[in-house]
């Protein structure tokens, strides 16, 4: 029996649930990089960036190329950009949400 659709898509979200696989995947929106240049730019352990990195390999979401013993790696498609920017957007609007609310907190506080 194949997988329902929505655990497929939960399945996907767990993936993408880690934040140096979220950083990896902001970082390469601007083309392809090597790894020493996401190591530098993440400040992680080496066994870590690559467990991450081979996390989003396996999944499709990012492709490898090997040139010598430089590993260079990129977004498979250009709908991973679209989904950081909707994850954005939707971020901005939680976030306003929860700064207007501290904001009415701070305002309707009982002075001391």
């Amino acid at each position: 029996m194949p997988m329902p659709l929505y655990e497929a898509k939960a399945d996907f979200f767990r993936m993408l649930g880690h934040p140096v696989r979220i950083r990896v995947l902001e970082l390469l929106q601007d083309g392809p990089k090597p790894v020493r240049e996401l190591l530098a730019a993440i400040e992680v352990e080496p066994s870590n960036l690559s467990q991450q990195l081979a996390v989003l390999r396996r999944s499709g979401i990012v492709t490898a190329t090997r040139t010598g013993t430089t590993v260079t790696y990129e977004l498979a498609g250009g709908d991973v950009v679209e989904l950081l920017a909707a994850a954005r957007r939707i971020l901005s609007v939680l976030l306003a949400d929860r700064q207007d609310l501290l904001e009415e907190l701070r305002r309707t506080q009982a002075p001391r």
